[in-house]
């Protein structure tokens, strides 16, 4: 009985090039471009400090904020639309870094201030309707009277 050599299969070739050449990847990447901006810049901003892209203390977060907080007032004197979305973009960026920094997720401080503020002007709409008036039938100072009436009583 005769055996039969077994067939070694062709394996193909890498070449040096292909090996040696691997897709460099942000640091940065993995972030959902789908999540709300200001959740994105928390995450970019955590990748970054991991990286050691970070302030030693929150002092230097804050001396960050109020300097753009003199561009955003330099954009406004100015009346420049553009600079004016800008400034406010990176206001917004900071304020998300001051999150970070203090372990506090942004959007959800967000959504407790949205809350309150819905809260209050209901608060607002409802003593007016009560005194049978609508919001166009009062002014500012008595609807910020009821405004902080309702910081009160919560």
């Amino acid at each position: 009985m005769k055996m039969e050599k077994k067939r070694k299969r062709a394996v193909p070739r890498r070449s040096k090039k292909r090996v040696a050449k691997k897709k460099w990847r942000s640091i940065l990447e993995g972030i959902s471009l789908g999540s709300p901006s200001l959740s994105q810049a928390y995450q970019l901003t955590q990748k970054a400090s991991r990286a050691g892209f970070d302030w030693p203390n929150i002092e230097g977060v804050l001396s960050k904020l109020e300097e753009e907080m003199r561009e955003f007032r330099e954009a406004l004197s100015l009346l420049d639309r553009g600079r004016i979305r800008e400034e406010i973009g990176d206001l917004l960026f900071v304020m998300a870094n001051v999150s970070r920094f203090l372990r506090v997720h942004p959007e959800e401080a967000l959504k407790k201030s949205l809350d309150k503020f819905v809260s209050r002007f209901h608060y607002i709409e409802t003593s007016l309707r009560r005194e049978g008036k609508s919001l166009s039938q009062s002014n500012l100072i008595e609807m910020d009277r009821l405004w902080e009436e309702s910081k009160r009583k919560r």
